[in-house]
């Protein structure tokens, strides 16, 4: 019986750890999609956020310092998807692929400028983020695995149920879905679509920034080439999931931060191969995307070009 319990606690912390990348990515997705712009470029701006979150943790020493940069170069990157697609009226896709190969390279150009290496070095204690609870509850126990977290790991939580409500229950929520079905007829009512989807595709690249902070400032402790590894795209399938709401994206969120909980509670155990084991994440995302993707409902302008009259 104390086993099964420290394998729960263990569960648990696993999936704390590996769900608010996921779903602090995923909730800037739903903003972006939502208001009608594709953002494929998640994976590039996560990838930057955690490069940024890593170079400005080690030279300010200040986790939440590092975190707040982390999600204001992935704002940056945003910026230029948003006025390519936006201003420009480029193919949504396609410029979200060319952010995918921007901000991976970028990390790596400044990685080697700064730390002559693509590796940063590793991050020190009192240069990451906060856990909860930090020595209150004895190590390993089963409260010290589930309470004894990054303080992160608990507010995404919170930031999805902002999300929900700036959604659903604010005038700017309104716009924004509507921008997202019928950009016309919105423009015909006098709501700026430009300076809807301008503000939603920023904010998709600042919550993917901090996303990928997380990763650097929590989980691995450094920057590194592979450090993302797929989340972004995972992140945009919870997004498609979770029918292109912060609280569907959330519940997916939740599923597969779980398979990834699980994936590192296996790989502890070297039973099977980790070649296996780090499949499962992905395997369980496609498997989510074949059996509920076609029940969703696709804001109908998503991915189409505006053009603003004159």
């Amino acid at each position: 019986m104390d086993n099964l319990i420290m394998n729960l606690g263990l569960l648990i912390n696993a999936t704390l750890v590996a769900t608010p990348p996921l779903l602090l990515a995923a909730i800037g997705s739903s903003f972006s999609e939502r208001s009608g712009v594709i953002n494929l470029g998640i994976e590039g701006m996560m990838t930057m956020g955690a490069f940024a979150g890593a170079a400005i943790g080690l030279v300010v020493g200040n986790g939440w310092v590092a975190f707040l940069f982390g999600g204001l170069a992935g704002a940056l990157l945003a910026v230029i998807h948003a006025i390519v697609c936006i201003q420009f009226q480029a193919d949504q896709t396609i410029a979200g692929t060319a952010i995918n190969f921007i901000g991976p390279g970028l990390a790596l150009f400044l990685s080697k400028a700064i730390f002559k290496s693509t590796d940063t070095p590793p991050l020190s204690a009192a240069q990451k983020l906060p856990k909860m609870f930090d020595g209150v509850f004895e190590a390993g126990s089963f409260w010290g695995n589930v309470l004894n977290v990054y303080t992160v790991a608990y507010l995404v939580f919170i930031f999805a149920f902002i999300a929900w409500f700036v959604f659903y229950k604010t005038k700017f929520g309104a716009h924004l879905r509507a921008v997202g079905e019928h950009p016309e007829a919105c423009e015909s009512l006098g709501i700026d679509v430009y300076k809807v989807r301008y503000t939603c595709v920023i904010l998709s690249g600042f919550m993917s920034g901090l996303g990928g902070a997380f990763v650097t400032l929590a989980t691995i402790n450094q920057f590194r080439p592979s450090v993302i590894v797929g989340q972004g795209f995972i992140a945009i399938a919870a997004v498609i999931f979770g029918k292109f709401s912060p609280g569907g994206a959330m519940k997916a969120c939740l599923l597969f931060g779980f398979c990834g909980g699980v994936k590192s509670i296996i790989t502890m155990s070297n039973v099977i191969s980790p070649n296996l084991i780090s499949m499962i994440p992905y395997v369980v995302t496609i498997l989510a995307l074949l059996l509920f993707s076609g029940k969703n409902h696709t804001p109908a302008a998503n991915g189409k070009i505006f053009v603003k009259s004159k």
